[in-house]
């Protein structure tokens, strides 16, 4: 059977069964009272009301808190524990098989998540993820963000404000175009990754510490500060860096501008962000390699009827780079680099149950024939990070908490090529898989 008979059959068997991903938390749910497409379109996808919680320190002024603990006014507590759980259940069927494996790649699951997510105190809360991954086998700290919020008024201009602190560079964005929480809302365990990626593109994911302050002014303009340290969960302590590929030297300094507007039922944000790291890598110090990442994104939302929604996200990443540590040890054949991403989605919601939606996806970069290197599967024939393609996904939530998604990602151009792009007799369109996956929050 070819693969696009197989697709057009898994398609047709998700459509007749009626049954996306999803990342709302029920903790947030059973917190506050209020179901997940409250705060969600497509978890986890904020909407407006979605993006105050979050802002306010993951909770609401007045929310329900138990009177008093023991004999101590002082403490005051959620009546509901903030704890829940997520199972994802999927499997990948490649249009042509990785060289000596198998097709069709099963994750049972593909990851098991426990969440300590809510309001912990007054103005104070927080989303803490642990993980366990089939490809790994065990479980790890994943995304978390705790931070202290309050409100306030400068000039006579309302004013929120608060600290965040946190694991990954955008996971505390209030949108969903930066890195962390951006489309598509799920995806396989088991794709080829493109040889490169700017690093604020999740490359120091889980590997960093950071604590930052940020300011929303007027409910218009958001503004945010960040610094980052390396901290390697896992490694013995204190950290001496070998075998990371990133260990920041001093602090890396990001920052996020965004101004938001509404207007009847549509709901605009523009915003900048970006990050510095003087990084050595495998070791605390030597020669460095320094990254300036600078990224212009944009969300839109339009109410179409009384429960549709159209949503879209864009962002522009532009990575310029000095390898200096790098090319010294041969691992590239120049110090100068420059690596562009850029993303554009867009997704219709029908209610809280169906949702279609696609991304064209790109990226370039000056060619290095040392650093993206030929290489079976992986590598570049030519030396080029060029890689285009796009994304289909089909979703169906029969209930709120439960969800099956359908995803089929297609490449035009990877690694720099069309045809043959590793050297070793692949093509880009081999890399194209159909996604299948059950979502389960509880």
């Amino acid at each position: 059977m070819s693969f696009r008979a197989r697709t057009m059959i898994i398609a047709a068997l998700m459509l007749g069964f009626i049954l996306t991903w999803a990342h709302a938390v029920p903790s947030f749910a059973r917190q506050t009272g209020f179901s997940c497409n409250v705060c969600h379109t497509s978890p986890p996808e904020l909407t407006s009301f979605g993006r105050d919680f979050k802002l306010h320190g993951y909770g609401m002024p007045g929310m329900a808190m138990s009177d008093k603990i023991g004999d101590s006014k002082e403490l005051s507590l959620t009546k509901i524990f903030p704890v829940s759980a997520m199972v994802l259940v999927s499997n990948t069927s490649f249009q042509a098989n990785q060289p000596g494996t198998q097709n069709n790649s099963a994750g049972l699951p593909q990851q098991l998540s426990i969440f300590l997510a809510g309001s912990f105190a007054p103005h104070f809360g927080g989303f803490s993820q642990v993980t366990y991954t089939h490809a790994n086998d065990h479980f790890g700290m994943d995304n978390t963000d705790f931070r202290f919020a309050n409100h306030g008024k400068i000039a006579g201009a309302d004013v929120d404000y608060g600290i965040t602190v946190n694991n990954n560079p955008t996971v505390q964005d209030l949108w969903n175009s930066t890195p962390a929480w951006g489309f598509p809302w799920i995806n396989t365990a088991s794709g080829v990754a493109p040889i490169a990626s700017p690093v604020i593109n999740g490359k120091l994911a889980q590997d960093v510490a950071g604590g930052g302050g940020y300011v929303m002014w007027k409910n218009h303009l958001y503004t945010e500060t960040t610094l980052y340290r390396s901290e390697h969960a896992g490694a013995s302590t204190p950290i001496s860096g070998n075998g990371a590929s990133f260990n920041i030297s001093g602090v890396a300094p990001y920052w996020r501008a965004a101004w938001q507007q509404n207007w009847g039922k549509n709901d605009l944000m523009v915003g900048t962000y970006g990050m510095y790291i003087n990084s050595f890598p495998g070791a605390v110090s030597g020669p460095s390699d320094r990254y300036v990442d600078s990224a212009f994104d944009f969300q839109f939302q339009r109410q179409v009827r009384k429960e549709d929604e159209f949503d879209a996200h864009g962002t522009y990443i532009h990575e310029k780079s000095n390898l200096g540590a790098t090319f010294n040890a041969g691992g590239a054949s120049t110090t100068s680099h420059r690596l562009d991403t850029f993303k554009a989605d867009a997704v219709y919601h029908w209610a809280s149950r169906f949702s279609a939606a696609g991304q064209f996806f790109s990226n370039g970069g000056a060619s290095d024939p040392v650093l993206y290197a030929a290489a079976p599967l992986s590598g570049s024939n030519n030396g080029s990070p060029g890689t285009n393609g796009y994304i289909a996904q089909f979703a169906y939530w029969p209930i709120l908490n439960i969800n099956l998604n359908l995803n089929y990602a297609g490449y035009t151009k990877f690694n720099g090529a069309s045809v043959n792009y590793d050297g070793a007799h692949r093509d880009a369109s081999d890399n194209n898989t159909v996604y299948l996956a059950l979502w389960v929050s509880f």
